[in-house]
């Protein structure tokens, strides 16, 4: 029987449940509070520069594959993909970084020459990375949460001190070069969470970044939004802009109505894929399953200090993505998750897309961003950001041997304020919640209200993680849990 279906929010997982939902016939609407859609994966543009404010990694393309796949489609029906070579470099000082090739085997050439031994320990780690990558992402994360015997198959009872040990720990024991043990320890950030703090068994993160590559869509991570939204537009999905979210109507515990800019509009089945716990203010607070102490108590990923740049001349010695770990990683890491404060020293990261993608700005010229993590929750003003603009941008023009603070034609600014008025992030994380131990699988905030029947959840704050693959899934895993509930 065919519902309607009122979706929250137009970022990848609530994009890919409303192709899923459409698919079964269901009348689904998407509201987006802001007037573009793609929420933290937006696109900026000034001047003729363009930007992605959010997403900037295309990692596990079998996962992107796999979407399309279900619609009987192909990403490159949508877009198209270029592999980068380098994936990226990191910098440790001036002039001096590691490139990070498109293909293993000069990975391991270039480990070698840093640390004799280190290629045949590299096979061995990617060789078990790319064993938990096949039983996690072709399997694990397509299972919803609801029940810890999700995780008890056959492959994970083999594994199971995988999920006691660390990432960090396992790395220290098979290579001693610092600069290789942090190379090899950056993917799992993008679990939101300390290396240390990250069970073995997602060392599959650098089976994706050393195994299956990095790629880059010809004009953005914003040709995969539209990709995506031409898709469900073709299943008859409907999208609405300027459309906050005040209130969700519940009526003998069931989700019947939600208003919008002073309007009820009735709904059967309401999908959220914004802020969970913003989510839940929408509610009564005796319908809100979370409390705000177990949203106090929770491991968030990073917030971030991001700079949109426009250059009127092209940067040297730089590669499309670039990773400066010019100071104390650790550090760095304690200032986020362990005693949250700016952080003295920060690592950073830059991005110009327009080494790739020549429409990304005009000719002659270059469009970059920087970024610097952040701890959620932390005091955010102009006098801050402009202070840490100064520490990154000296250190960049040390390290690559140029001044380009005077060819900057503009520079917008993004922090955690912004990500709290932009998406209702709580404490304006820009990531959602860490992949810790305690925060995996059925441990994560459900799908499926616990309070409120015909409400439902999707994206980084619940099942399965952060990350643009795992939101993609999510929307997935959210539809079919309305799917099986209407059926039944």
């Amino acid at each position: 029987m065919r519902k309607t279906i009122a979706i929250i929010g137009s970022g990848f997982s609530s994009l890919a449940a409303a192709c899923y939902l459409a698919q079964q016939g269901n009348d689904v609407t998407i509201y987006e509070k802001n007037a573009t859609i793609g929420g933290r994966a937006r696109q900026f543009q000034k001047e003729g520069f363009t930007f992605d404010m959010g997403p900037s990694w295309y990692w596990m393309p079998d996962v992107f594959e796999r979407f399309f796949q279900d619609f009987s489609k192909k990403p490159s029906d949508y877009y198209e993909l270029v592999k980068l070579n380098p994936a990226y470099r990191v910098y440790f000082g001036i002039n001096d970084f590691i490139s990070i090739y498109d293909n293993l085997e000069d990975i391991k050439a270039s480990f070698e020459e840093i640390e004799k031994g280190s290629a045949q320990e590299l096979q061995k780690f990617i060789d078990k990375a790319k064993s938990n990558y096949d039983i996690a992402i072709k399997d694990l994360v397509y299972r919803p949460g609801v029940s810890p015997l999700e995780l008890i198959t056959k492959e994970t009872a083999l594994k199971l001190n995988q999920f006691l040990g660390n990432v960090s720990a396992d790395i220290r024991k098979k290579f001693k070069n610092e600069r290789l043990v942090q190379i090899l320890e950056f993917p799992v950030l993008f679990l939101g969470a300390k290396p240390s703090k990250t069970p073995s068994f997602y060392n599959f993160m650098n089976y994706a970044d050393f195994g299956l590559g990095t790629w880059h869509p010809k004009t953005g991570m914003f040709d995969v939004i539209r990709g995506i939204e031409k898709l469900a537009l073709e299943l008859g999905v409907t999208i609405k802009t300027n459309s906050s979210i005040e209130k969700i109507i519940v009526e003998n515990k069931t989700a019947t109505a939600i208003i919008i800019n002073g309007e009820k509009i009735e709904t059967d089945i309401i999908l959220s894929g914004a802020d969970y716990q913003h989510t839940e203010t929408l509610l009564e607070k005796e319908h809100r399953a979370y409390s705000e102490k177990y949203w106090e108590s929770r491991i968030f990923a990073p917030s971030s200090l991001l700079f949109f740049i426009g250059f009127n001349k092209k940067i040297e010695n730089i590669s499309h993505h670039a990773l400066f770990f010019d100071t104390d990683f650790n550090q760095h890491a304690v200032d986020i998750y362990d005693h949250p404060k700016w952080p003295d020293s920060p690592l950073f990261y830059a991005n110009f897309p327009s080494k790739t993608d020549l429409t990304a700005a005009p000719d002659g010229m270059e469009s970059g961003f920087f970024l610097i993590p952040l701890a959620p929750g932390i005091e955010d003003n102009e006098k801050l950001r402009e202070e840490y603009f100064e520490k990154i941008i000296t250190r960049f023009e040390q390290i690559t041997q140029q001044q380009i603070r005077n060819n900057i034609i503009f520079k917008m600014s993004f922090c955690k304020n912004d990500f709290v008025a932009d998406y209702n992030a709580y404490k304006g994380n820009a990531y959602g919640m860490a992949n810790t131990l305690l925060q995996t699988a059925f441990l994560r905030p459900k799908l499926k209200s616990k309070k409120v029947r015909n409400l439902y959840f999707t994206g980084q704050l619940t099942v399965p993680g952060p990350g643009v693959p795992p939101a993609l899934i999510s929307g997935k895993l959210a539809a079919e849990l309305i799917q099986k509930s209407l059926r039944s």
